[in-house]
């Protein structure tokens, strides 16, 4: 399986060759993490770095730029995950959120679901929620980590669970 920072680099690659050859929907992913976003296309399309790309990638995930989505993707950063565990389509589902990550255990334990993150507060959810955020409940990963996202019993089965989620975004574009 591709690591998923690798696979990220691989689009941030196309994104950037996309975008220097003028492609309008290239372009303007790329504008709304350019330093300068009020350029025309002509006027951008020469300043387009790589850099840009893995920004733009980062963002449309959820999180702040591409340091940030390396450290919560590696599993270095346990105090901001970002947004891509409560995408928008998720937003009709009932969940339990809270603040603190031992009150999302407390309740996790006795209820059980899956426990997430979003930013620096936690979720517990169902199954159906993990569907529509496009994985899959039953996956063995799931089991692996404990339903625990936070603090996984295996880390290595959440950067599977992590590939999984980033593929299936970037492949459908939700």
């Amino acid at each position: 399986m591709v690591d998923v920072i690798d696979r990220l680099k691989n689009e941030a690659r196309l994104l950037h060759r996309k975008a220097s050859d003028g492609d309008p929907a290239a372009l303007a992913r790329i504008r709304k993490v350019h330093e300068n976003p009020k350029l025309e296309d002509p006027d951008l399309k020469p300043l387009v770095k790589r850099r840009h790309g893995l920004g733009a990638l980062a963002r449309e995930l959820g999180f702040e730029g591409w340091t940030h989505a390396t450290q919560v993707l590696r599993g270095q950063n346990s105090s901001d995950f970002g947004k891509l565990l409560y995408p928008g389509r998720c937003g009709a589902h009932t969940n339990i959120w809270v603040a603190s990550y031992h009150e999302a255990r407390r309740i996790h334990r006795e209820s059980g679901g899956y426990l997430l993150a979003y930013r620096n507060q936690y979720l517990i959810v169902e199954a159906d929620y993990i569907r529509t955020m496009g994985l899959d409940p039953a996956d063995e990963d799931w089991r692996a980590i404990g339903y625990d996202w936070v603090k996984p019993a295996s880390p290595d089965a959440r950067s599977r669970l992590y590939e999984k989620l980033v593929r299936g975004k970037l492949e459908t574009g939700r």
